[in-house]
């Protein structure tokens, strides 16, 4: 199951190598060892202040679950700039939020669909050139988001002849160096599964998606 994907702020710090020089919570996500760890709707996350596992409160239990998550598998880092994006604008199409598109004709910028909807039938939408701006295109409300993105991504973790119940989130971490954290999925919970698989399936632009100004 997978939703909303959000970054913890601290997150994106520690990301780039923490708040001071040798931050201990400093996260290399390509090589650090990235696990993923399941919680009940009442852990009540802080986007702001949370920045460690250590804050992370009602991880699940059950059978095939170990506590602290599983290990992140084909982690990926992408940047791909905005003429080159493969999701080119198509008309009478359905967008849901947060689908990305190019121009038919590159402009050197990306759109984000913020409102979900239809596009239109025969007409592409004059894009703006303005950093944040929206268009409307017929149901569809998209804005501009940069000059190309950066794409974090992981293969979908599962757990198998598991028996666990009230799974809401998926946190995100590194294991090790202060088990800093990196992000939160929202999982649409809670799911419950008895004696079978649960997959997280990670959105097919990826685990999280920076764009460029």
């Amino acid at each position: 199951m997978a939703a909303a994907t959000f970054l913890f702020g601290k997150g994106h710090a520690n990301l780039l190598g923490g708040e001071v020089g040798g931050d201990t919570f400093a996260i290399d996500y390509l090589t650090d060892t990235m696990k993923i760890a399941l919680t009940t709707s009442s852990y009540a996350y802080n986007l702001d202040t949370h920045e460690t596992f250590a804050d992370v409160t009602n991880e699940v239990t059950g059978t095939g679950y170990s506590a602290g998550g599983a290990t992140l598998a084909s982690k990926t880092i992408v940047y791909t700039a905005a003429n080159s994006w493969a999701t080119a604008w198509a008309t009478g199409t359905a967008y849901a939020v947060g689908d990305i598109v190019r121009p038919t004709t590159g402009n050197l910028h990306l759109y984000r669909a913020i409102v979900a909807g239809t596009s239109h039938a025969t007409t592409e939408p004059t894009w703006t050139l303005v950093s944040g701006q929206i268009n409307t295109d017929n149901t569809v409300t998209w804005a501009e988001i940069g000059r190309g993105a950066t794409q974090i991504d992981f293969a979908d973790p599962s757990w198998t002849t598991s028996t666990i119940a009230s799974i809401a989130y998926g946190v995100v971490y590194k294991s090790g160096g202060g088990n800093p954290l990196v992000g939160i999925m929202d999982l649409n919970g809670p799911h419950s599964v008895t004696n079978g698989t649960f997959t997280v399936q990670v959105h097919p632009l990826g685990f999280y998606v920076f764009s460029t100004p």
